[in-house]
C-alpha cells in the first residue's frame, strides 16, 4: 500500500510579500495542488480586490479563508515542521533536499504533523534570521539563472508534494513539538548559556545558532522539549542557590570572601568556552 503527503496538514506561508497579484497567483497554484491553508506573514500591501482578480474563482475560497499574521513567528508558531525555500546557497544555508526528495521525506511527517512551506519576499527571499525558524531548507534547481516568480516557486513545490508517492514507510513519525514550544526552549537555552559562560556575551546568537543547527537534526517531541527546558530551569535554580550559599558564607567569612563574591557578580567579560 502506498502513501502520499497529507495535503490537509500542509500550509503555504508567504512572508513579507510586496505585490498583491503575486498572492493571488500563489493561491491559485496552491489550490490547484490541493493545498487548503494559506497564511500571509507581514504582507506589505494587501489589496483583496487585486488578490482575488488573479486568484480566479477556483482559488477564491483559499484566499477568503487565509490567515494574516503580523510576524513570521506568529505565522509559524503552531506548525510542527517548517520547510524554508531559498535560491541562495552556501554559507549557513545548507540545503538538505530537492523538491522531489523533500516531498518523500514529508510523507510520514505530514500524517500527524502540521507542515508549513515558507516562501520569502519577491525581491530578496528569506533572510538568515527567517531560516532559523525552519527545520529543513529546499532549493528549486534551475539552469543557471535562478529567478523564479513567487507563484512559479509555489507551484513547483506544491506539485512535488501532490504527486509524491511511496510505499508505506517502515517508521512512524509521531506528533512533534510546534514552533512556539521550540522557540521557548531556545530562549531558555540562550539564558542558560549566558549563565554558565558558554557564549560570548557580545554575540550570544552565534552559539545559539549552532545549537539550533544541532537540535534541528532531531525531530523533537513536546516531552523532549520539556526535558531540555526542565534542565535549563534546574541549572538556573542551582546557580541561584550556589550564589545565595556563597553570600551566606561570605557574610560569615570576612572581607576576602565578600570581595570574591562581588567579582563573581560582575558582568561577564570573556567567553570561557573558547
Amino acid at each position: 500500500m502506498s502513501q502520499k503527503v497529507c495535503m490537509e496538514n500542509v500550509a503555504v506561508v508567504l512572508h513579507d510579500t510586496r505585490i498583491p497579484e503575486n498572492i493571488g497567483a500563489a493561491a491559485r497554484a496552491a489550490a490547484n495542488m490541493g493545498v487548503r491553508q494559506l497564511i500571509l506573514s507581514a504582507p506589505r500591501t494587501l489589496d483583496m480586490e487585486r488578490v482575488l482578480k488573479v486568484a480566479t474563482h477556483s482559488a477564491a475560497g483559499l484566499v477568503e479563508n487565509m490567515t494574516v499574521c503580523n510576524t513570521l513567528s506568529e505565522a509559524l508558531g503552531a506548525f510542527n515542521w517548517i520547510v524554508g525555500t531559498t535560491a541562495r546557497l552556501g554559507g549557513t544555508r545548507r540545503v538538505n533536499s530537492s523538491p522531489a526528495d523533500l516531498a518523500l521525506e514529508l510523507i510520514p511527517i505530514s500524517l500527524e504533523n502540521r507542515v508549513a512551506v515558507l516562501f520569502g519576499p519577491e525581491d530578496r527571499g528569506l533572510t538568515n534570521e527567517d531560516l532559523q525558524l525552519c527545520h529543513d531548507l529546499v532549493n528549486i534547481p534551475t539552469a543557471g539563472f535562478s529567478s523564479l516568480n513567487l507563484a512559479q516557486a509555489v507551484m513547483v513545490m506544491c506539485y512535488e508534494l501532490f504527486k509524491a508517492r511511496t510505499r508505506a514507510p517502515e517508521f512512524h513519525v509521531p506528533k512533534l513539538a510546534c514552533r512556539y514550544e521550540l522557540e521557548n526552549m531556545y530562549e531558555e537555552l540562550k539564558d542558560t548559556f549566558a549563565r554558565i559562560h558558554y557564549v560570548n556575551h557580545e554575540n550570544p546568537e552565534h552559539r545559539l545558532d549552532k545549537a539550533r543547527s544541532f537540535l534541528s537534526r532531531y525531530r523533537l517531541r513536546s516531552r523532549e522539549v520539556s526535558i531540555i527546558r526542565g534542565l535549563c530551569r534546574q541549572v538556573a535554580r542551582y546557580g541561584r542557590k550556589s550564589y545565595q550559599d556563597g553570600v551566606a558564607a561570605g557574610a560569615a567569612g570576612g572581607p576576602k570572601i565578600q570581595e570574591t563574591l562581588s567579582l563573581m557578580d560582575l558582568p561577564d567579560r570573556r567567553d570561557v568556552s573558547k
